[in-house]
């Protein structure tokens, strides 16, 4: 299975929603842009696991909500093929809050995490209980 290369299909596109799955205060986020992605005339840029998006926080505490975050899709329901052909879906749609440098606001992130967010985001991985 050395030629099937495992590529993240993008299923997340822009307006869609996440649950906020760390202790940041921010409960459900909206994808506001996916930087470095798209650049095509009338197509809209969409996200997959493992790709840092900016977020508007919809429900959470006051403090969090109406601004705009950076964050890390850390699990998504469209499913994605890994480079040993098996197939990954997850249950529902998540992202992690972070930092300008990757760094995790919070300090404990709730339910499983893709094994490619982990390896490209080293301090994820880290607060991460259970990696998929």
């Amino acid at each position: 299975m050395e030629g099937i290369p495992g590529t993240q299909t993008r299923g997340l596109p822009v307006g869609a929603n996440l649950d906020c799955v760390d202790n940041t205060g921010a409960k459900v986020v909206e994808i506001v842009t996916v930087p470095r992605k798209g650049d095509v005339h009338r197509r809209n840029p969409s996200a997959a696991v493992s790709d840092q998006v900016i977020v508007a926080v919809k429900k959470g505490t006051p403090e969090m909500r109406r601004q705009l975050h950076k964050a890390v899709v850390v699990r998504a329901r469209r499913p994605f093929r890994r480079p040993d052909g098996t197939m990954v879906r997850f249950e529902d749609n998540a992202a992690v809050i972070v930092t300008e440098t990757g760094e995790t606001r919070g300090s404990d992130i709730k339910g499983p995490v893709a094994r490619e967010a982990a390896e490209r985001w080293p301090r994820v991985g880290a607060l991460a209980s259970n990696i998929v």
